[in-house]
């Protein structure tokens, strides 16, 4: 069973599935995190949504690319869990199945080409009082307890 984190879903809503891979990025015990900008400003672990016909890994390493700059190597699946949310960027209730990767960022090739994004390397416990999504929070935690830090 995948781990629920977030709104309780509503049964009188339909939701959409949109399938996503975020990554959790180290570097000299800082962790990457990606700011955007709108529709609300909030920071997040890199990555995004799976597009039709795309494997969450390719996906992983675009968004990643797209938010951040950096390519990354050595993506290892970590888990999965959902959140029943409204993506107001869509205008679309979604039920978002997230997987979480770690990864190494390898090199920064350009600066964020997603507009509104940039890229923040952070203190962990910085980075779990900035991200506002439960599950990535909760992914984090997890990771950092195993003390699996690059």
């Amino acid at each position: 069973m995948i781990p629920r984190f977030g709104q309780i879903p509503d049964r009188q809503t339909s939701y959409r599935r949109r399938p996503g891979a975020y990554a959790i990025l180290t570097r000299g015990g800082r962790i990457l995190l990606t700011h955007q900008a709108a529709p609300e400003p909030e920071f997040q672990l890199p990555g995004g949504g799976v597009d039709a016909g795309e494997s969450p890994l390719a996906a992983l390493h675009r968004e990643v690319a797209e938010e951040t700059g950096w390519t990354i190597g050595g993506a290892r699946f970590l888990g999965s869990y959902r959140r029943f949310c409204h993506m107001p960027e869509y205008d679309l209730q979604a039920e978002k199945l997230c997987q979480i990767w770690q990864a190494r960022p390898i090199l920064q090739l350009s600066m964020p080409s997603e507009p509104g994004h940039s890229a923040h390397w952070v203190a962990p416990a910085e980075a779990l009082r900035l991200l506002v999504d439960p599950g990535s929070r909760h992914a984090l935690r997890r990771w950092l307890s195993l003390g699996t830090r690059g």
